[in-house]
């Protein structure tokens, strides 16, 4: 099963946003790389590629501004009352059933059902007309569901607007759902795919994770900015809260329309080769592209001669690659990260804690997984993937087995926890938070991007942007059904599968080559 192989130049992307930033430029007077192969960031800098990708940076987290809306007093009053008085009068029912709501679930995931969808429209719409009309059409998407959401007087508003904001992420696919797109033969997304063919292609590795950071960051920004939007004595802070999410759709948008197109679109489109090797140019802050643009023709040739990619990937020797595309997604799914980062301060409410602490306390949950991506980012290619994906497994299995355990013990469907334990369950969710943060949340997304190779790399990614759509949506859907049913069984449930996924990825994942 020894699958995921070396890259030429021709495999152009693989690379972070901030290796993006720091290679390109407008002005190409100066090298980006000097005789002795060392990189200078200060040369390469362009305000637009800043404005794009700060944009798309922290539109990353912006969608989960929803996580600590939901369990706002004055938000559930206005559109869930029915949440809001069983969590508050009702004493017979369940701590585990006081946020089981159908329409909030619908709320949630309505999101991630619309970004499957739009995903679908987004790939032919980015393969025939560029990069640059996928990223406006994405920000606009979100800037508009951002801004109704913020104006909601009715629940037919807040889901349309939660829509709206779906197809904007399935367009620019802020999602980690397909982060990381090869070349030209698959383009089932804008924002990643445009920096990723704009940035050097000798900076991968731990710069290739750099999408789960950026989501970190975002996720972080908008649990600070519900700390302190709840805080509003008036009862509006949900709407800043939502609303917020049209300042980065703003800035992605106008950073947009300044953008020039890639050299891979410009050739892929047939414009005069001259006009795309000038732009090559530029990118790269030197004149020596030869080889390069060369690659780029014989890549986007090659691709135009693939026919069948989802019937090539079906045949017996791409087994080991359909299964991981597959696989992957699905286990990064059901880890419950997801839905325990959007749903943190509803979780830290059950167990007893107020909710101004349970937004702060989420908070805490950003922070911890934003430090341990970075650390994970400094260390895959030292240390390896398998090895950090069993450091990470047994963590949180561990992690979420003991926060069962108490939860069953203690709290109970009516009790509350002590302090003791309370503070207790908060630390093992950090280190199951942590855990993620260093394994499955990073190397999730480099793992696809790492094992396709062109004859099916359209069909590949395709399958784990599905996948991956499908079952966030599936859990997100779920799992206050399921918190209320299982109980504290939810936990084992999750530590189930975290255990089976650790220990498949042992087995049957190869170490890359080095």
């Amino acid at each position: 099963m020894d699958f995921i192989g070396k890259h030429s130049s021709a495999d152009i992307a693989l690379v972070s946003t901030e290796a993006v930033i720091l290679g390109f430029r407008e002005e190409s007077s100066s090298r980006e790389i000097d005789e002795n192969g060392q990189f200078h960031p200060d040369s390469c800098f362009s305000t637009n590629m800043v404005e794009a990708k700060w944009g798309h940076q922290l539109t990353c987290g912006s969608y989960k501004f929803e996580g600590g809306v939901t369990s706002m007093k004055p938000f559930l009053l206005k559109f869930f009352p029915d949440v809001y008085t069983k969590r508050i009068q009702d004493t017979k029912i369940s701590n585990y059933c006081k946020f089981d709501s159908q329409l909030l679930t619908s709320f949630t995931s309505s999101l991630y059902i619309a970004g499957l969808i739009a995903t679908f429209f987004a790939s032919p719409v980015t393969k025939a007309f560029g990069r640059k009309p996928s990223i406006l059409i994405g920000g606009v998407t979100f800037l508009a569901g951002a801004i109704l959401g913020g104006a909601a007087y009715n629940i037919y508003m807040l889901i349309l607007g939660h829509i709206l904001l779906g197809v904007g992420v399935g367009f620019t696919n802020q999602l980690a759902l397909n982060n990381r797109i090869f070349v030209i033969s698959c383009d089932h997304q804008s924002v990643p795919l445009y920096l990723s063919e704009m940035a050097p292609t000798r900076y991968r590795g731990a710069f290739n994770m750099d999408f789960e950071f950026c989501v970190g960051v975002g996720v972080l920004a908008t649990n600070l900015l519900n700390y302190g939007t709840e805080k509003i004595k008036a009862g509006w802070g949900w709407r800043i809260s939502l609303a917020m999410g049209a300042v980065p759709a703003s800035i992605l948008t106008i950073g947009a329309l300044f953008l020039p197109e890639t050299p891979n679109s410009l050739i892929q489109h047939d414009t005069d080769p001259n006009t795309a090797k000038k732009m090559l140019q530029k990118v790269r802050g030197t004149d020596d592209v030869e080889a390069e643009f060369d690659d780029l023709v014989a890549a986007n040739e090659t691709s135009k001669t693939i026919e069948h990619p989802f019937r090539n990937i079906m045949k017996r020797k791409y087994r080991p690659q359909l299964v991981m595309s597959i696989l992957i997604p699905f286990f990064q799914q059901v880890t419950g990260i997801n839905v325990v980062l959007f749903y943190a301060p509803i979780l830290f409410r059950t167990i007893g804690f107020g909710e101004s602490a349970s937004l702060m306390l989420a908070v805490v949950m950003g922070l911890v997984g934003l430090t341990t991506t970075f650390i994970s980012l400094l260390i895959v290619d030292r240390i390896g993937r398998r090895t950090i994906f069993a450091i990470g497994g047994v963590q949180m299995f561990i992690s979420q087995m003991l926060i069962g355990s108490i939860m069953a013990a203690k709290l109970g469907d009516h009790g509350v926890l002590s302090k003791g334990y309370g503070l207790l369950v908060l630390v093992l969710m950090g280190a199951y938070v942590a855990g993620f943060g260093l394994s499955w949340g990073p190397l999730g997304w480099l793992i696809p991007s790492e094992i396709f190779p062109l004859e099916i790399r359209s069909a590949g990614q395709s399958i784990t942007v599905a996948v991956g759509f499908l079952f966030i949506f599936i859990v997100a859907q779920t799992f206050l059904a399921m918190l209320c049913r299982l109980r504290s069984g939810t936990f084992f449930f999750f530590g189930g599968w975290v255990a089976v996924m650790t220990v498949f990825v042992y087995l049957f994942l190869p170490e890359k080559h080095r």
